[in-house]
């Protein structure tokens, strides 16, 4: 079966993710005094590291098969926090409203002068977010929650902050998920890495995956 771009890699994965961060793009420089400077570049891009659990052999060939194509051709996957697929409050989607609320259906209200704070619209009634929550803007806008807000019984929040600040193209009126948020990413080259136990072929199957901007 052909796969489709973005990929779901981890709606099966048999294992967890060791790592799931964003990697600031900017420059360190040591002066003679000893005073370090930090400036930061470019905007932050998410990345995370996976690992399998220990498979049986063919298990293992399988897998390294399939990762090893993906890295390979640079296929696109979807990547998000495999913790927090659903907002702390609500474990699972067990929303307020119950399935009336799909969890993608929410909309960008308001942005901050600052470009780090946002007003959500169209949530259920009381709806809680909290500080580590993550929330998905447009096709792959991917931040973190740093605010507690809780909904209107119209369904508006408060202005909260995330990070990292708000990409450029965001609009008031974009669609905005907390059910599985991701953005999108590619396996970095040569991070496959698939030991296995000289003595039962058993093993487990690791990679490390970046956020994929292209434009």
């Amino acid at each position: 079966m052909a796969i489709v771009e973005p990929y779901d890699i981890l709606a099966d994965w048999p294992g967890w993710q060791t790592s799931f961060a964003l990697v600031e793009r900017g420059d360190i420089s040591r002066q003679k005094n000893g005073v370090t400077r930090t400036k930061l570049g470019v905007m932050p891009l998410w990345s995370m590291s996976v690992v399998s659990i220990n498979l049986n052999p063919n298990r293992l060939d399988a897998l390294k098969g399939m990762v090893e194509g993906l890295a390979g051709l640079q296929t696109l996957i979807l990547g998000y926090s495999l913790s927090r697929c659903y907002p702390i409050a609500y474990p699972n989607g067990s929303w307020p409203t119950g399935g009336a609320f799909s969890g993608t259906t929410a909309s960008l209200n308001f942005i901050g002068a600052n470009n780090r704070s946002v007003r959500l619209s169209g949530l259920p009634a009381a709806f809680s977010i909290q500080p580590g929550d993550m929330i998905q803007i447009a096709a792959g806008n991917l931040h973190r929650v740093r605010e507690a807000a809780l909904a209107s019984g119209a369904g508006l929040t408060p202005a909260f902050e995330v990070h990292p600040p708000l990409w450029p193209g965001t609009v008031t009126g974009q669609a905005v998920s907390v059910r599985k948020p991701h953005c999108l990413m590619r396996i970095v080259p040569g991070s496959v890495s698939s030991p296995a136990d000289p003595r039962t072929g058993r093993g487990t199957v690791s990679f490390d995956a970046m956020e994929a901007r292209d434009a």
